[in-house]
This record gives C-alpha cells, structure tokens and sequence, in this order.
C-alpha cells in the first residue's frame, strides 16, 4: 500500500455550486484538488436522496433494499412506532429528543442498519487496516468504543436524562461530537448544525499530524444547514467554509503537494438541493380520510396509515390488517391529488393486485412488479432476469436489464433500440425497485413536484430555503472526485452512483 485514503464528503454539495465557488476564488483547496483529479459531474444519490440512505449506501456499497435504511423518517413495522432521525428539532421535539438522538446516534448503526451487509470500516477493520472517521452517520465498526461523558451531551448522560451511557463500535479512530472521542484532541465539539465542518478538520488535521489512519471519512455536513437555510444558490459561502476545512487538513500534511505524495483522496456529495417554496401537507391531506398514526398515539391499533415525509420524498404505511386493493387504490387516488405530489410508486403481484405488508420482509409475496404514476399515467417494471416477463426488455444507462410495460411518459423517459433513458429521473428503474423493496420501505412512496417539500411532523418545510430527497435529478446529481485512485477517465462508467465508491474504496487496499 503506497498511499493512504481520505474519502471527503461534503453535505448537499452540488457540482454548480461548487464551480461557482472556485470561478470566484472562494474553494481554492477544491480548484486545485479537481485539477489533479477526475471528476464525475452527475453522480446519483439514492432514493429517497436524504443523507441517511445515502450515507448508508456510500459506505455498504448497497442500496436500501440490502442495507435497510429508508429516511429521515420511517415506520418500524416490528416495533409498531416511527423512526425518527432528526428531520427538523421539532420533528425531534414531537417524537422526543432522546429517542430522536438515540435513533440517530446509536440505533441507526446498531440495529437499523443490516447486520449481514459489511460497511467499508469493517472490512479494512478485518484487513488490519487503520480506521477513522470525523462525525458521519454511518460508522459501524470493528473497535469498542464507550460515550466520553463530555459536553452538554455527555453531562446529560451521566445526569440520566439521556439513557445512552453504553458504547458502540466503530473504526480505530472515532470522533462524534462530544459522545465518542477514540483519543484525546485540543478540538471543541459542537452538536449545534452549521457549527461542525471545524470540529471535523480539526480532529482530521490530529489524525493526520499523528500518522493515526490508513483510511479516513471526512465529514463536513455544515453546507446541508446553510443550504436549507438560505437555499442552495447561496451555497457558496458554506462551500467557502468547507473549503477552508479542507485546506486546514491538507496543511497538516505539509500542503497540498506533500498531502497527494502521502494520501489518495475521494470528494463526494450525498445528494443536492433545490429551492423550496410551498410546502407539501402529505400528513394533514392523508388525515382528512384516514385515522394516521400519531407520533404519541394513545390507541395506535387504531390507525388506518403511517406517513413518513422525509424532505422531498414520503412513505405511506397501510397499517390495517383487513387493508385491501380497494383501499390501496383509493389512498394512492387521494394521495396523487394533494399538491405537491408528483409520482406515486408501489408494488404489486403478477396478478395486478397490490402488495400491502404486514411485516418488514417481502417472502413468500413471489415475483413483483414495481408501478410507477404521474399524471395519471403508469409504468411497470421487474428485473429482466428471474422477473416478471413484461412487454419489452430494456437496458438502462448502468447496464440492468429490465422488463417494462405502460406508459414510460411517467418518468419522462424513452425507449429506443433496447436502451432506456429517463434524463429526468436518474437511474429511476433501480432507484425505486431498491426503494420499494427496502424492509423499512412505504406500501406507497412519494416523490415530490419541484418546489415542494413535505412538512414533517414538527410541522417544518424550509420554505424560502432547500431541500432533496425526490427522485428528480435536481435532488438527486453531485459531484464525484477522485485523486490519486480509482478511474483514469470519467467515462469508464455511463452513470455514476454512491454505491459504486464503497467498492473502489476496497479494491484501493
């Protein structure tokens, strides 16, 4: 191994913003970087395009289908309750800020994400490979790690107003605020969002400066706050910042020409941003004609659907065990008529009947076709092999196969000479089989028109800010560097996405 690995994310980046921010001057460090580097413009996030899934996706190599996670807010099935991960601090206020932390921090890695899907720690973990990350969602680990006890968390803790004081795994070397601390840094922790790009370099620049990792996440997610906040065109200030993040590492290691003589480095976006402007009532449209399951419920054998809106996206649970076609049908017909609702999505058996859950897995429910609608028109698809054998059997631009029928006009997209394309909604036909196909995953999923965001149940939209998490390409495109490692050109791939770093992360080493 001549190198070591740094792979750095950035929060909501998008590939235009950050072009405007080094044509201004203002992200030198990534001007330079790029220069040196290959760039993917167009990587696609996951679906929903929220960090969550996407964080999980980056690091497994896997989307939600295989390693479980499915929002910023989802409906547990087994435990009969909703996930909660932080969607606004009311959301966390509505569901409880403990428990909303203690999903977050701790039930995320432990027991939402898949046990048999091996994260990128992991795996170098078990090659005798060095470990680190900065504070990043996902961080599943091989080594014991036990809450620090610092910080107005860690006061908290031990005052037993926050039953979090076990320990987690993680890599070697684990920063997470002022909850895990692997060694002591002279780095002031902060929890407070827009506040935290600091506290990662600076622990970044010790592990650096004290030869501690062979591979290191770099997590700086301040650019997502701004970006909701002030809506991405305003992004340049924040990329500003993270630039200045970056360079503060780079320094430690004596530079910029020093840094890529001893370290590979990959620079990625979870997802994009786009401007909000009118929120999306998915819960109160719902509640109109269905008891919807509160975040406190009384009686929760008593709702009739859960809803979880997760930014720019939504999952719609049946939760009544007599449910049936004729109510899968009416609450789609209700749900496409709220404003703001742009496609609609769900599975159905071979026979045209719809698949409603009653538990977490899809066994025994034999072979699926996932449905697509917009504006009342439909499209139908399976995977070409082992699928259901549909009209026509197509490629996409990552080369699946897959058999379709209906109207493609509901993606936007075409078909020709074999091939499908559908420009608007990158990747759709995979994105949304995984999706749908997901444990955590929605009876029904939504998909938001621009300009919409769903409010959540802190009853929250960043209404004159941004937001992501649709299918939309606006949502779902980021950029993708990579310096010293990986593809010699752009175009050894036709479509980038997450899952494919995981991968090259592994095969680096």
């Amino acid at each position: 191994m001549d190198k070591k690995l740094v792979l750095a994310y950035v929060d909501s980046l998008r590939t235009d913003m950050l072009k405007q921010a080094i044509s201004e001057g203002r992200a030198p460090t990534f001007g330079r970087l790029i220069k040196r580097g290959v760039l993917i413009e167009d990587c696609v996030s996951s679906f929903p395009s929220v960090t969550p899934v996407a964080s999980a996706e980056m690091v497994t190599g896997v989307a939600a289908d295989e390693h479980w996670i499915s929002g910023m807010n989802w409906y547990h099935r087994v435990e009969q309750r909703y996930v909660e991960y932080g969607s606004s601090l009311e959301a966390s206020r509505a569901f409880g800020i403990f428990r909303s932390l203690h999903d977050l921090v701790y039930n995320m890695n432990m027991a939402h994400l898949n046990p048999g899907i091996e994260t990128i720690f992991e795996t170098l973990d078990d090659r005798e490979l060095r470990t680190a990350a900065t504070p990043f969602l996902i961080y599943r680990g091989r080594h014991r790690h036990h809450v620090t006890l610092q910080g107005l968390t860690g006061k908290a803790i031990e005052s037993g107003l926050i039953k979090m004081d076990y320990g987690t795994w993680g890599p070697k070397e684990l920063f997470y605020g002022d909850i895990y601390s692997s060694m002591p840094v002279p780095c002031k922790p902060s929890s407070v969002p827009g506040r935290r790009d600091g506290y990662s370099a600076c622990c970044a620049a010790e592990l650096v400066s004290r030869n501690r990792f062979d591979f290191m996440l770099l997590s700086f997610p301040d650019n997502d706050n701004y970006s909701h906040r002030h809506g991405p065109k305003a992004s340049v200030n924040s990329i500003e910042r993270a630039d200045l993040c970056m360079a503060e590492v780079i320094r430690a290691a004596g530079g910029l020409d020093g840094f890529l003589t001893d370290y590979a480095l990959i620079l990625l976006a979870d997802h994009a941003h786009t401007d909000v402007e009118k929120p999306l009532a998915l819960i109160e449209g719902m509640g109109e004609k269905w008891h919807v399951l509160q975040p406190s419920e009384d009686q929760p054998e008593t709702a009739e659907l859960a809803v979880s809106p997760t930014s720019r996206a939504a999952h719609i649970y049946l939760l009544d065990e007599q449910d049936n076609p004729v109510r899968h049908r009416r609450v789609r017909e209700h749900a496409a008529s709220i404003d703001g609702v742009e496609l609609l999505a769900w599975l159905e058996h071979e026979d045209g009947s719809p698949v409603i859950r009653t538990g977490p897995g899809l066994g025994g429910q034999g072979k699926l076709v996932a449905v697509v609608e917009r504006d009342g028109k439909q499209v139908r698809f399976t995977p070409a092999e082992g699928g259901v054998d549909l009209a026509e059997p197509v490629t996409d631009r990552r080369g699946n196969g897959w058999t379709i029928s209906g109207d493609i006009d509901a993606l936007e997209g075409s078909v020709e000479g074999g091939r499908i394309e559908t420009p608007m909604y990158p990747d759709a036909l995979g994105r949304l089989h995984s999706a749908l196909h997901a444990p955590h995953g929605g009876d029904l999923l939504v998909s938001a028109t621009l300009g919409y965001e769903c409010l959540d149940w802190g009853g929250t939209a960043h209404v004159g800010g941004g937001s992501h998490g649709s299918l939309r390409k606006e949502d779902s495109e980021g950029p993708l560097l990579f310096v010293n490692c990986g593809p010699e050109s752009a175009d050894e791939r036709e479509q980038w996405a997450l899952r494919d770093v995981a991968p090259i992360i592994r095969d680096f080493f």
